[in-house]
């Protein structure tokens, strides 16, 4: 049965975990008809209260609707479910929203092409809460009429973000924005944790640490424009500059429990970019 004979607002959310339950729970109230399905299928329950069907399988859930989306722990309880349906699911669109690597959004894809599917990959970047409101970020990738068909409805859980139309886009952009966050979150933890052994006031470091946070997101434009121009101008030091307090950073963090954060790699690079006579540009040269 294909999507014009089916109604569109026709929805199926498989795991009703924290993100499910809450994506469940926002469909019903945008006035969608929601089938719900959990391997504990207790953990429904409040969900048929509030109007959604109940499903005995994944497969029967993915057979009664024409947007099905797996709001799963990760692409491995998202295979074993996709593994179940053996019937033509031609018309319907699948959305995987977990995070996971590009290898994974891959294999998923190929799984639900084998079934008749349309796959669109979704990264979510947003806590249960932000479901349904414009603080939730919803980043989606593969089958761009598919999100096209489905815009209204993805609509109702955040704005939705078109990011690519390869499987794998929105997995990438999701893992590399929370990458942003571990890398900066630990380079702080790593400081704290140097400047505490070193008996410094934890208070009066840390508003200079939020300065310095500040700088790297102020830059972010200038950054992305010396990447598009493939330009990189010394800004408060060059690379023979940056080589110094790189060197002395891998000193000061030996031995320290959260690693060095990997500068000796990023030594490496740029001793090889001045070995290449380019020690008067910038630190974007090292990804130039």
């Amino acid at each position: 049965m294909t999507e014009t004979t089916r109604p569109a607002h026709r929805v199926s959310v498989i795991g009703t975990g924290a993100i499910g339950g809450a994506v469940a729970r926002r469909l019903l109230a945008a006035g969608h008809e929601v089938t719900v399905w959990n391997r504990t299928a207790s953990r429904s329950a409040g969900l048929v209260e509030a109007g959604a069907l109940p499903a005995g399988s994944p497969g029967e859930a993915a057979s009664s609707a024409t947007l099905i989306l797996l709001t799963l722990t990760d692409y491995a309880a998202v295979l074993r479910c996709l593994a179940e349906p053996d019937a033509d699911l031609s018309g319907r669109t699948i959305v995987v929203m977990c995070t996971g690597t590009a290898g994974d959004a891959r294999q998923a894809a190929r799984r639900v092409a084998a079934l008749g599917a349309d796959y669109l990959d979704a990264g979510v970047q947003a806590s249960p809460e932000t479901i349904g409101t414009d603080a939730a970020t919803i980043l989606y990738s593969g089958s761009r009429p598919a999100f096209e068909r489905h815009l209204t409805t993805l609509g109702a859980l955040s704005r939705p973000h078109f990011v690519g139309d390869t499987p794998e886009a929105a997995a990438i952009w999701d893992l590399a924005l929370f990458g942003v966050w571990y890398d900066a979150q630990l380079g702080l933890l790593r400081a704290l944790d140097t400047v505490r052994e070193a008996g410094i006031d934890l208070t009066e470091f840390s508003h200079t640490a939020a300065v310095q946070l500040g700088h790297v997101v102020t830059a972010v434009p200038a950054t992305v424009s010396e990447l598009l121009r493939a330009d990189y101008p010394a800004g408060p030091a060059d690379l023979t500059g940056h080589l110094t307090v790189v060197r002395h950073l891998i000193g000061l963090r030996s031995d320290r429990r959260l690693g060095d954060g990997g500068l000796p790699a990023a030594a490496a690079r740029i001793e090889e970019l001045i070995a290449d006579r380019r020690g008067g540009e910038g630190l974007t040269a090292t990804i130039g």
